[in-house]
């Protein structure tokens, strides 16, 4: 391969690269530009040379940032992310991303320009002009950038990802608020002959998430067995309500309720096919365990202000609905119950995110198995005797 460089004026300089013939006998070229000396220009030949002769070089792109995402989000994002998420993509992009940088050029988009991006977004973000972003919302433009730009390379409309020479922020991790099993009791205690008490229930003896719980059907159940099978979740976007398939195959799983569990969903079963009857043909009939009154879909949104509006009445410290998810599963750790099965209830992808989210848990359960094993080994000594320097 060879190449050469030319003057255009001033301080600019552009770059030929001979990248042979094609398959009609055509000369092929490449064009770059470069501001800077005859030895930046110089240099800048030497690294596309050493790119095009071990296989790295990438032809550039014609296309901005802008353009960039308009088809990331159409061939990539779109077929591969559940409707919320595409969603939540569309509008960091549109909002925040492409007003920062979708004017460059796709192959001229450094990591100067992106850190100066999350810089600007700290500091002057918000829409409203009272300030700037937080940092958790500044991590998740990063996350989507890295993830786009990863997709480019593959595409190789890029040599490299600049994201990967960018420092995101670091977040504040968020204080989980998990309920003691007498809050717990508290508050079921106050929801009694609520049409909340049901998927409440539910969320602390099973870990289910709000669009799992929402979303189950008495057809996914099997109360002789005592157990139920997630298979769908409600999810709600701008267009309206849809059931959507479990993200990964751990999400889609067999969860075995306890005994309590089963008896409290008798009763809900019975008093749904009581307030079936007393409406007749106005009762929208879907099969769901937990819809909304009438038995149409209960709307994951209109669900949580229900449930916010509840507690704060109910004079309980504040907490959320996603709170009672971490609080079965800070049951199950504090009772011994292996994180490997915690993490196969709760659905995580895996038994490291369980320990990692749950990771405040872990030293009380040392604390326990160190006093465990202390009763256990000062007995056995007792029986077999005085051990130990006389």
């Amino acid at each position: 391969m060879r190449g050469h460089i030319r003057k255009r004026g001033g301080s600019s300089w552009a770059i030929v690269l001979d990248l042979g013939r094609d398959a009609a006998g055509k000369r092929r070229q490449k064009w770059h530009s470069i501001k800077g000396t005859r030895r930046d220009a110089q240099r800048e030949l030497a690294r596309l040379l050493n790119e095009l002769n071990i296989g790295a070089y990438v032809e550039p792109a014609r296309m901005t940032v802008s353009e960039f995402f308009d088809r990331w989000l159409a061939d990539y994002a779109k077929p591969k992310v559940s409707a919320k998420t595409f969603e939540r993509y569309r509008e960091m992009i549109d909002g925040h991303i492409r007003p920062a940088l979708g004017t460059y050029m796709l192959p001229k988009l450094a990591p100067l320009h992106i850190q100066s991006f999350y810089s600007h977004a700290l500091a002057r973000g918000r829409k409203d002009g009272k300030g700037g972003l937080s940092a958790q919302s500044v991590v998740h433009f990063h996350r989507v950038l890295h993830k786009a730009l990863a997709q480019a390379v593959k595409w190789q409309l890029l040599a490299r990802n600049p994201v990967d020479a960018v420092e995101p922020p670091r977040a504040e991790r968020k204080e989980m608020r998990a309920l003691d099993e007498e809050e717990t009791a508290k508050l079921l205690g106050l929801l009694d002959g609520n049409r909340l008490y049901a998927p409440v229930f539910l969320a602390v003896t099973t870990g289910l998430r709000r669009g799992e719980i929402l979303g189950l059907r008495w057809s996914d159940m099997d109360l002789e067995a005592g157990t139920l099978t997630v298979v769908q979740s409600l999810e709600q976007t701008k267009d309206g309500l849809k059931f959507k398939a479990p993200k990964t195959h751990r999400s889609r799983r067999s969860i075995a309720l306890p005994a309590m569990t089963v008896e409290v969903l008798r009763a809900h079963r019975a008093a749904q096919a009581e307030e079936r009857l007393a409406l007749g043909p106005a009762y929208e009939e879907n099969g769901l365990v937990c819809p909304r009154p009438g038995g149409g879909s209960w709307a994951p949104d209109a669900f949580s202000t229900a449930f916010a509006a509840f507690v704060r009445r109910s004079g309980m410290k504040p907490f959320r609905f996603h709170d009672l998810r971490h609080s079965h599963a800070t049951h199950l750790l504090r009772a011994g119950v292996h994180p490997k099965v915690v993490s196969e209830r709760l659905g995580h992808s895996s038994v490291g995110i369980t320990l990692d989210t749950y990771s405040h848990v872990l030293p009380g359960m040392q604390q326990e198995a160190v006093k465990l094993v202390d009763f256990a080994l000062a007995t056995a000594i007792a029986q077999h005797g005085k051990v130990g320097p006389s």
